[in-house]
């Protein structure tokens, strides 16, 4: 990584100009092609698959979307005259504004043909209620309701809505006139992105840095959404997958580059040059990115174990986004990081480090003390956390898997008001029949005995073509698609009515459907948990060489995951809180909506364990001291986590504006997850089990260590502090040299001396001085406090590159690179009188 990370640094010009052309070459590709995505939501092995294949052959394939007019009148006729009765859809005043606006419709280019309630024949009147004061027309149009164009529907609804007068109300339904009640496109990621570069800024402090992990997020985005687009074209990708692929893009690649600048940043305020802060960045937290972006795509791949054609394009499109956005940060950044140089601090910031040198190495202020704090108490920290997780995660229990339509929409949508007048009209189950295909024809035994079944409001067989070979019974539940009765109808027809009548016969219809997929998703769902968890485990293992730490973040993903969907049950299965987000009516959880944010959750969770556990496994090695390796461990990351984490919930939470029901599922359950996850989780209950469990954190079988391959997160000694020297894990840690240790250690092998004198510039001993020698990894190796004639020796590890800092009162620090060796090597630093406030440099 470092050679990589300094060649992108230093050709940072032809980087950035790739990452454009690439950017702008996808974006003019995509619009010149479209978008051609497929929702296909069939199961294999299914009794509505059997239905659906029936029907397919029997009827020529509908090429067109068709959605629904509905009206209803209301206490006038429309002549002056007040009705007793409410009035009828068959009134002369209804009809002469109805017929025109219907006629017009169906004259429109695109529109394929109108059914209204107004023709002869039984079919046309069964469109008008029992009461006759709702009606319904049919609109079809030429192609499926993606391909429709927006213009169409718009003057569609226009065209209806022109009817409308106070006594006349009319309302418009269907998956094309939904597309007229989105938000503007981009409008979710666009106020996830400002809400995003306000906590950056809060963050750094800084513009440039704050535009850093926003720039390379737009870029792994943009490239992975046009990129989808394109393979619209030759796979199916459902329309649902670019959502859900900008809504994880977004999140990993800022928090990406989130944690890379700051590694960097807090490097140059060490005392590194920018260049060696950039490869440091990259060696260290570049490495876990590339970690952490691998586990999120094997997570993410997880879902084909479901062997569901629906999520295949999904998978697709999610993982294609997250390692671009992976890609953006380990060569996009450091190209950016080259241009900015030390404008990547703030000026303040700045003159801080020209004004007092290099920051101390150990974290300090809230992060430190909150560290401290878990270290002291890590059982009373532990069980306030378990007792807040398990109490969010009660409404679990109450899961009910299903799928949302019209029903589910804020009632000031037209699409909702048509929903409910068809449900007012015609009953609950009009807006989700089902159909009975019987593989016979005339099978009107059938027909009656659907009829007497409970639960049923009307049940009639359809007209099929001369040469069909069977029977299609369409059967209107007296309940709502969603509801648990219509369920259980599915099940008496398929369990006892059907076999019951000694015909061969299956029930489909959208409604079955997704019962299916439901059904489907249940049964399937422990073994897709249990390989995305196992294949987590392993690569944690690998990593860590512990077996510890990857069966504890395992617990911990199962524990967030659990607390995250007891957050979505209360929101859109119970209601709570929903009209104040504005997200319409309860229902059931969409179907597919466990898979796809268990896969995510649990990416995103590794995340935040790689680069929680980086840190503390680096301090490990470095020191064999577990409590201190797990205090400094959280004390430098969980600033950035939770900021991280704030920036994710921002950007999730976002997509409530997205005017998509399964967008809004998914981002308030992944807000909820990860803010549990950063806030609670990793924490608190993650660093308080560690202190618990102490050495045993790293503990390893011998024979496993043997055999397991090595794939470390962290660079080794070699590439950022020298050689190391060598430590027995059972003698414990190796105590921090001293002034006198490193007198006594100057002729031992392996150890590099480092001595001369502290004076001022008048020549005079400078007395107290701190003197500190920083590793290129930023580690501390030595300190010391300069003797009163000014001397000083500090001694190192080995030989290698080093920053050899100091600080004393009433004088500017100073730090100077050496470069120490086998030899002692002699500084003499001189230190300068300092300098009033009013003189610092700019």
């Amino acid at each position: 990584m470092a050679a990589w990370a300094r060649w992108c640094y230093r050709h940072r010009v032809v980087v950035l100009v790739l990452w454009v052309a690439a950017l702008f070459g996808l974006g003019a590709a995509s619009s010149t092609a479209g978008t051609n995505y497929a929702n296909v939501f069939s199961l294999p092995d299914t009794d509505s698959s059997e239905a659906y294949d029936l029907m397919a052959q029997a009827f020529p394939e509908r090429s067109g979307d068709t959605d629904t007019v509905v009206w209803r009148v209301s206490g006038h006729d429309g002549t002056g005259t007040g009705r007793a009765d409410g009035g009828s859809v068959r009134d002369h005043a209804v009809r002469e504004r109805i017929e025109p606006a219907l006629r017009k419709i169906a004259a429109m280019d695109g529109v394929g043909e109108v059914a209204s309630p107004y023709a002869e024949g039984p079919a046309a009147a069964a469109q008008i209620s029992r009461d006759g004061r709702i009606a319904y027309a049919q609109v079809t149009f030429a192609e499926q309701a993606n391909s429709v164009p927006k213009a169409l529907v718009e003057d569609v609804v226009a065209t209806a809505r022109d009817a409308e007068r106070p006594w006349l109300q009319v309302e418009l339904g269907g998956q094309a006139i939904t597309r007229t009640q989105e938000p503007p496109a981009g409008i979710a990621e666009a106020v996830g992105i400002l809400a995003a570069a306000v906590v950056l800024f809060l963050a750094f402090g800084s513009l440039f840095s704050m535009l850093l992990p926003i720039i390379v997020a737009v870029f792994g985005v943009g490239t992975g959404m046009l990129s989808t687009t394109l393979l619209g074209h030759v796979t199916d990708v459902p329309e649902v997958a670019p959502l859900l692929g900008s809504l994880i893009g977004l999140g990993v690649g800022i928090d990406y580059a989130l944690f890379i600048v700051t590694r960097h940043r807090r490097a140059i305020l060490r005392g590194q040059e920018p260049e060696d802060a950039a490869v440091l960045a990259l060696n260290t937290s570049g490495r876990a990115v590339l970690f952490a972006g691998g586990t999120v795509c094997i997570a993410l791949a997880g879902m084909l174990v479901m062997r569901m054609r629906f999520l295949d394009g999904v998978v697709v499109a999610t993982t294609l986004t997250v390692v671009l956005s992976v890609l953006a940060a380990i060569t996009l950044l450091p190209a950016l990081l080259g241009l900015l140089g030390p404008r990547v601090l703030s000026r303040r910031q700045r003159r801080a480090l020209a004004a007092n040198g290099p920051e101390p190495l150990e974290a300090g202020g809230a992060a430190a003390r909150w560290s401290a704090t878990v270290q002291r108490r890590p059982r009373a920290v532990a069980a306030v956390a378990v007792v807040v997780m398990a109490a969010l995660a009660v409404p679990v229990l109450s899961l009910r898997l299903g799928a949302t339509d019209q029903g589910n929409q804020p009632e000031s949508t037209t699409t909702r008001q048509a929903y409910d007048l068809l449900a007012e009209g015609f009953g609950p189950g009009f807006n989700g029949p089902l159909q009975i295909v019987v593989e016979q024809p005339g099978a009107t035994a059938l027909v009656e005995r659907v009829r007497d079944v409970e639960g049923v409001a009307q049940a009639a067989a359809l007209p099929v073509p001369p040469d069909a070979d069977l029977t299609v019974i369409q059967v209107v539940p007296t309940t709502s698609p969603q509801s648990e009765e219509t369920d259980r109808l599915i099940d008496t027809l398929r369990d006892e009515v059907i076999p019951a009548s000694g015909v061969e016969a299956h029930v489909g219809g959208v409604t079955a459907v997704f019962k299916d997929f439901a059904t489907v998703t249940g049964d399937r769902l422990p073994a897709f948990v249990a390989t995305i968890i196992g294949l987590g485990f392993v690569l944690l293992l690998i990593a860590f060489r512990s077996f510890v730490v990857p069966l504890t973040a395992a617990l911990m993903n199962l524990i967030a995951a659990a607390a995250s969907f007891g957050v979505l049950v209360a929101v859109f299965q119970w209601g709570w809180g929903a009209e104040l987000l504005g997200i319409g009516k309860e229902g059931p959880i969409t179907s597919f909506l466990p898979v796809i944010m268990l896969s995510l959750l649990f990416g995103l969770s590794m995340d935040y364990q790689v680069f929680l556990v980086s840190r503390m496994h680096e301090e490990w090695v470095h020191s064999r001291d577990n409590a201190r390796a797990v205090r400094i461990g959280l004390a430098e990351t969980s600033r950035v986590i939770n900021c991280a984490a704030l920036i994710m919930i921002c950007v999730f939470g976002a997509f409530v504006l997205s005017g998509d029901m399964e967008g809004a599922m998914a981002g308030i359950g992944l807000a909820a997850a990860v803010a549990l996850d950063a806030f609670v989780l990793r924490t608190a209950l993650v660093p308080a089990a560690m202190h618990l469990l102490g050495r045993s954190n790293w503990w390893l079988p011998g024979w496993l260590d043997r055999r397991l391959p090595h794939l470390a997160v962290e660079p080794s000694e070699e590439e950022t502090d020298g050689p190391a020297p060598d430590v027995d894990p059972e003698q414990g840690p190796t105590p921090e040299p001293s002034a006198e240790g490193a007198t006594g250690q100057a002729g031992a092998p392996g150890v590099a001396v480092v001595h001369g004198f502290v004076r001022a510039d008048d020549g005079g001993p400078v007395a107290d001085a701190v003197l500190t020698l920083i590793s290129a990894g930023g580690r501390q190796l030595d300190r010391v406090r300069s003797l009163a004639d000014g001397s000083y020796i500090l001694a190192a590890p080995g030989a290698g590159s080093c920053l050899l800092a100091v600080r004393a009162r009433g004088f500017e620090a100073d730090a100077r690179h050496i470069r120490t060796g086998v030899e002692p090597l002699v500084q003499d630093l001189v230190l300068t009188q300092e300098q009033p406030a009013s003189r610092l440099p700019a």
